[in-house]
């Protein structure tokens, strides 16, 4: 999955000098048999690198491989999906594309990827993040390579943790947590301002508990929201949540959670750190006054585990420069060009290896913490069905509006499990 809030730059499509090729690899012939050329079509999404990384990379991608001629193409996540799998069904289809980390499944299911199992160790998957890595696998083996990373923290404002004498550094366990935001939300201050849907906080508490969202049972997958894992890390949400105004009955996008903070009376909300970029352009005056803290965990040793969103690269295995299309993936994938990415776009790196790269971000540094404890959502086709249908947001409504728990959790467990097995 892929966090549409993550930057605010445009993307510029850029060929490299040698010249281009179609939407698809088209006609053209294996690798190196053009002249001792490839054509190379790359699909890269909006605003997932900027202009400046893009022409960096195109230039040093051209000078070190001559014989590849690159063209990197724009892609638009609304209705993305259709137009890969129509893509990877063809016979057209481009050579790289990068996708969602949680899409792989379903597109490695249809059999239209290339299995590149073989190729973690040279690529070093030893140390790639949990949370892009596991979801790039199907059935045990690997389709989609790590690309950068996202994934939530809290944005607070350092000039009201200073009133109410609440020292930041010192928030190192959930419960410490709730104790500082007890003291900021007064009068009509909001300790912090959660909505009453915003599940990707809830699956970080549910994990944390040792519970998950869904899991496989006999080849079989179960909603799971109904454990007594789930429901504890359920409680500590609506403990949370109560110390502010956040509405009960909908999600962090309605309204926006980064406009409700630049009116001035929200101490945190739990945000991508781009959030914070979109309140100082609200509120200017708030620009200097915003920090990021990791998301705190049950215990000071580990931080909170949290929803890792971000993206794979993958090779249609229709892509008939394969041995191209892996050195464009082993390139942009690479230690060199990663730490490149992730302080040019404020990612964290595919690799916990990495993670100092970002170290003079203080919102990318604080992602990079939780991300060493990230997670995605259950690795199956069938997780598209839950969240075009989302009981998970009704049963929170539910649980926060003085519902009976158990039962609400149980009901959205069931719908959870018919939507995940409705495919098979």
């Amino acid at each position: 999955m892929k966090f549409r809030l993550l930057a605010g730059v445009s993307v510029l499509t850029l060929t490299t000098a040698l010249g281009a090729c179609s939407g698809g690899s088209g006609n053209a012939s294996d690798d190196g048999a053009n002249g001792g050329t490839s054509s190379l079509t790359v699909w890269l999404m909006r605003d997932s690198v900027s202009a400046a990384f893009q022409k960096e990379f195109t230039a040093a991608f051209a000078a070190a491989h001559p014989d590849i001629d690159l063209s990197i193409q724009t892609q638009e996540w609304d209705g993305i999906g259709q137009k890969v799998t129509a893509a990877l069904a063809s016979n057209d289809a481009p050579d790289v594309i990068e996708v969602g980390n949680t899409q792989v499944a379903q597109y490695a299911q249809s059999g239209g990827l290339l299995d590149l199992t073989g190729k973690k160790a040279d690529l070093g998957g030893g140390t790639w993040l949990e949370g892009l890595a596991e979801p790039g696998s199907w059935e045990g083996r690997q389709y989609g390579i790590p690309y950068y990373a996202a994934n939530r923290v809290v944005v607070y404002r350092k000039d009201l943790f200073r009133r109410a004498g609440v020292d930041p550094a010192a928030i190192r366990t959930r419960e410490q947590w709730i104790a500082a935001t007890e003291k900021l939300n007064k009068g009509d201050q909001q300790g912090i301002y959660l909505t009453g849907q915003t599940w990707y906080a809830l699956a970080g508490f549910i994990w944390d508990e040792g519970g998950d969202l869904a899991v496989q049972r006999g080849g079989r997958w179960q909603g799971a929201l109904d454990t007594p894992q789930a429901l504890a890390g359920m409680e500590f949400y609506k403990r949370l949540q109560a110390l502010g105004k956040g509405p009960k009955d909908a999600d962090e996008a309605n309204p926006p959670q980064a406009e409700v903070m630049a009116k001035g009376k929200v101490a945190q909300i739990i945000s991508v750190p781009g959030g914070a970029g979109i309140v100082a352009e609200r509120s200017p005056a708030l620009k200097d006054k915003l920090g990021f803290l990791p998301i705190p965990g049950k215990s000071a040793d580990r931080p909170g585990a949290v929803f890792t969103g971000g993206s794979d690269l993958v090779i249609p295995a229709a892509s008939r420069h394969q041995d191209a299309a892996y050195t464009f993936v082993k390139e942009l994938t690479g230690d060199a060009w990663q730490k490149k990415l992730a302080l040019a776009m404020s990612y964290v790196p595919n690799k916990t290896s990495l993670a100092s790269a970002v170290a003079s971000d203080p919102g990318a540094a604080a992602m990079a913490v939780g991300a060493a404890r990230g997670r995605a959502t259950p690795n199956t086709p069938g997780w598209a069905a839950v969240e075009a249908e989302n009981p998970i947001k009704d049963y929170m409504t539910a649980a926060l509006t003085g519902g009976d728990m158990e039962q609400a959790a149980a009901k959205a467990s069931e719908e959870m499990t018919r939507a995940l097995n409705s495919a098979s």
